[in-house]
């Protein structure tokens, strides 16, 4: 195992698209394990949508030095940003990976009060994850789905929506800070 320590993430260009559309594919195999057949998209990403969803948002790779390990997209929608497509090689699950991804994409997320990721309702190691990085369930996952994404019908209604706000202010109020009480 490598330390996460040797691990770089930075955002990925056009001459990472293969890696990146190849680690897609193999780490969503795990959906078989709770998606039905009919639920599968075989490849779960192509050449094409990644290039779709590039136009949109930035895709971000972890490297342990040129080997793809991890990525995540990162998407300003309007008052908020969406964490999109996180994927890990599946022998790099559970050692560090997905937090370091999460933790610069939350770094870059300027501007906004909020970050949302949806994930599909049965994916309970995405709901953990999401759990643990402090994200809550949103209170109409429905609505936020219809407002921030563009899925189809069958996804959206097999889906859920992660919250988190962003906590961009000093603990203390900076107008009674350094006064006598």
């Amino acid at each position: 195992m490598v330390s996460t320590a040797q691990v770089m993430v930075r955002a990925l260009g056009s001459s990472d698209r293969l890696a990146a559309v190849t680690l897609i594919n193999r780490a969503a195999s795990w959906y078989a394990e709770f998606l039905a057949p009919a639920e599968l998209d075989e490849p779960e990403m192509t050449l094409a949508g990644w290039a779709d969803e590039g136009r949109r948002m930035t895709w971000y790779g972890a490297f342990e030095g040129p080997r793809l390990v991890g990525v995540m997209g990162l998407e300003y929608a309007g008052d908020a940003v969406l964490l999109r497509h996180a994927y890990v090689q599946p022998d790099r699950q559970r050692q560090g990976i997905a937090t370091l991804l999460h933790d610069r994409l939350e770094r870059e997320s300027h501007g906004v009060e909020r970050i949302i990721v949806g994930t599909y309702a049965a994916n309970y190691k995405a709901r953990a994850a999401l759990e643990h990085f402090g994200y809550q369930l949103s209170a109409d996952p429905e609505a936020v789905l219809r407002q921030y994404y563009d899925i189809p019908e069958d996804r959206l209604r097999s889906s859920v929506t992660y919250e988190k706000l962003l906590d961009r202010h000093p603990a203390t109020d900076r107008s009674t800070a350094g006064q006598e009480r």
